[in-house]
């Protein structure tokens, strides 16, 4: 096995641990991104969402990069993102000369030579991109494609951790104020931890063992 394949071996297994973690769905994705420019030797990595019109890509988690060049605005869907938006991983050897590169003179200034995209797919949609910078010319391989492919399945995943989170938070503090009303019309003192009854009601002290 070559040293690149073990490294993206040990990367996937790190990556694998942070998505089980405690960690927030943000720190997550952070850390997914972070892992991948590191364990391809790049400059740096991004994952983009689509916005609710499908037109516009924009930064979600970056590593790597300077904030003037995440800032420096929205990416078109139809532009540069159109062939890795229908599923297909797209490499770019040199940013400066490709067309499909929207920003070529900031992509320069920010030292990036080449670019792997690789989509976000949730549920059989394609949500989004990776995309992993480097600072020299590189041809991707495919076992670069595959694992930056892989680190993109598990920023989806936790993109779907998330959703799913907020969704459960949401029906828990709908559940919870539900209970809490139901519990005052009845006189009673609701709290997480355990229903409290109003001393009056409460029958004799039984001390342990007794």
């Amino acid at each position: 096995m070559k040293q690149s394949e073990k490294t993206y071996h040990q990367s996937l297994y790190e990556l694998a641990a942070t998505l089980n973690s405690a960690r927030s769905p943000g720190d997550i994705v952070h850390s997914i991104v972070e892992g991948a420019a590191k364990a391809m030797g790049a400059k740096g990595c991004s994952l983009m969402l689509l916005t609710p019109d499908k037109k516009v890509l924009l930064h979600t988690a970056a590593y790597g990069l300077s904030d003037w060049f995440v800032r420096k605005g929205p990416v078109s869907a139809d532009k540069s993102m159109s062939e890795t938006l229908k599923g297909k991983p797209v490499a770019v050897l040199d940013v400066t000369v490709d067309d499909r590169i929207e920003y070529r003179k900031q992509v320069k200034q920010e030292g990036i030579a080449s670019i792997l995209s690789v989509p976000v797919e949730l549920r059989e949609k394609v949500v989004g991109v990776v995309r992993v910078y480097t600072s020299e010319p590189r041809h991707f391989t495919d076992v670069d494609i595959i694992f930056a492919s892989a680190a993109a399945n598990f920023g989806a995943i936790a993109l779907e951790n998330a959703r799913f989170y907020e969704t459960l938070q949401k029906d828990y503090d709908t559940f919870r104020q539900e209970m809490l009303q139901w519990r005052a019309m009845l006189g009673y003192e609701w709290t997480i931890e355990e229903s409290v009854i109003p001393a009056k009601e409460q029958g004799p002290v039984i001390p342990p063992g007794g």
